[in-house]
């Protein structure tokens, strides 16, 4: 591990809003927090509402600074990465954020029941080859179901079409209430204040010209979930980091097939 990285969890080990839990360490039990965020943390009612996957961590630190009134806890295993948004929030005096490093498997070691108002899916890894590690299949909104309360909200930004192809049927397929659908969330004139926050990620995107897509469904309890059966086109490009010139190429060869199935 390189020293950079080292100082990064070094300092962070000094933050009392940073906490780190392996499934490991737990040994069977649950995080002494779980159930009691509000109540030990916080120390306040207000709703908690979870970044699934926060990287750097910009956007929970932009959501709390946004909503003062909402509780925020940004979830990565990347605490390098992380280190950056838990700075920012120390650096700001943000009583209102926590980042909790661990797997999102093992989640339900950390809330209780009904403990979350929200979750936000902010650029995920679509994982087109593997449904079971996409944070939206039924896999995962059976664990979040655990802690979220009835009807509480899932948000999905992402740049990918795949992903969002996906999600947006298994919420079909699964009868739950779609609030927003949004295949180009900053060309269809939908106004809400989350437009002003923007991640590393979704920068990056935007300015290669990629549409974001916005999703806001509620998690209702299923006895039974259904993966939806529909052939979904891979994403021409990787969402983890290529260089320019392969995500030009890739919309370029988009545009011209387009252009000759016209």
């Amino acid at each position: 591990m390189g020293k950079n990285k080292l100082k990064k969890f070094a300092e962070m080990a000094t933050y009392d809003h940073v906490f780190e839990a392996n499934y490991s360490d737990l040994k069977g039990e649950s995080f002494y927090l779980k159930g009691k965020w509000n109540q030990n943390f916080f120390k306040n009612d207000n709703p908690i509402v979870l970044e699934l996957g926060c990287g750097k961590g910009e956007y929970t630190v932009g959501l709390a600074e946004l909503f003062p009134n909402k509780n925020f806890i940004g979830i990565d295993i990347k605490g390098a990465r992380m280190h950056r948004g838990a700075t920012d929030a120390k650096n700001k005096g943000l009583k209102n954020v926590a980042f909790l490093r661990t797997r999102i498997e093992y989640i339900t070691a950390f809330f209780a029941a009904n403990e979350v108002d929200e979750i936000w899916l902010t650029f995920p890894d679509p994982q087109m080859k593997k449904v079971n590690k996409r944070l939206s299949s039924t896999r995962f909104l059976q664990l979040y179901k655990h802690f979220l309360k009835p009807g509480g909200l899932i948000h999905l930004k992402t740049d990918s079409n795949f992903l969002y192809t996906y999600t947006a049927e298994m919420v079909k397929e699964n009868r739950l209430k779609m609030e927003v659908d949004e295949c180009d969330l900053y060309g269809s004139g939908y106004d809400d204040e989350i437009l002003s926050i923007q991640t590393h990620y979704e920068s990056k995107w935007l300015n290669h010209g990629l549409a974001i897509k916005y999703l806001k469904f509620h998690l209702e309890d299923r006895e039974i979930w259904v993966e939806p059966e529909i052939e979904i086109d891979f994403d021409e490009y990787h969402s983890g980091g290529r260089g320019v010139v392969k995500i030009k190429e890739s919309l370029i060869k988009h545009a011209d097939a387009k252009r000759k199935g016209n």
